[in-house]
């Protein structure tokens, strides 16, 4: 079990290094600190981590493209 416990974590490490979200430990949080405040979907988690990492339509990031 302990092995399974320290890949999980490596990988969450992983996910988030490289900018990827960890919906499960969204989902988590919110259950356990914030009962009463609904859970965005998958998708919805996955477009608000994206608005919130590269600032929605600005230009102002410098991005090549």
């Amino acid at each position: 079990m302990i092995w399974r416990e320290l890949v999980a974590l490596l990988l969450q490490t992983a996910r988030l290094m490289v900018g990827i979200p960890d919906y499960t430990a969204y989902v988590e949080h919110n259950q356990k600190h914030h009962p009463a405040r609904p859970i965005m979907s998958r998708a919805e988690f996955i477009h608000n981590r994206q608005q919130a990492r590269y600032g929605g339509h600005s230009r102002q990031m410098g991005r090549c493209c």
